[in-house]
């Protein structure tokens, strides 16, 4: 078994994933899929498959944004949809706190706190897409329709 597959952020992203479908696999791989084109590169898939995990802060609060690997989120829609006026990617160490990953690795599931979740249009193009598991070398395959179901994400126009 692959020791990524006992760190503890890995198995907080997987209990998630697995209490959604127990089918649903961790995949470590050998390099890092820190970014979207290591990790398209390293799985020989479209980089816009790639769930691109985006933490962003407003007002004490924050939002996870689920982005295309091949696109990139929109301040100023983020604004729009928020209705506020200061929104910013958040700092690394408030990244840690609220999710409980650190960047490259940040899961769509299984955070520390609760928060609100948007899923980017553009993801709708894929059928299956790929997003980081809890640490940079690990992810998992899921169908875009049960991404939506697993995160309660709300669809939006995220991308420039």
């Amino acid at each position: 078994m692959n020791p990524l597959l006992n760190k503890e952020p890995v198995k907080r992203a997987a209990k998630s994933i697995k209490d959604f479908d127990p089918d649903l696999i961790i995949i470590c791989l050998e390099q890092t899929a820190r970014t979207a084109q290591d990790a398209a590169t390293a799985l020989g898939c479209n980089v816009g498959a790639i769930v691109k995990s985006l933490l962003f802060s407003f007002d004490g609060n924050f939002a996870l944004c689920l982005v295309s690997g091949d696109k990139r989120c929109s301040l100023n829609k983020l604004k729009k949809i928020l209705d506020e006026k200061n929104v910013s990617l958040a700092k690394p160490e408030d990244v840690k706190r609220i999710t409980g990953y650190t960047i490259g690795g940040v899961s769509p599931v299984g955070h520390l706190h609760k928060v609100k979740i948007f899923v980017d249009k553009s993801l709708e193009r894929f059928e299956y897409v790929f997003a980081a598991a809890g640490h940079p070398n690990c992810i998992f395959k899921i169908e875009y329709k049960n991404l939506l179901k697993l995160t309660f994400g709300e669809i939006e126009e995220l991308t420039e």
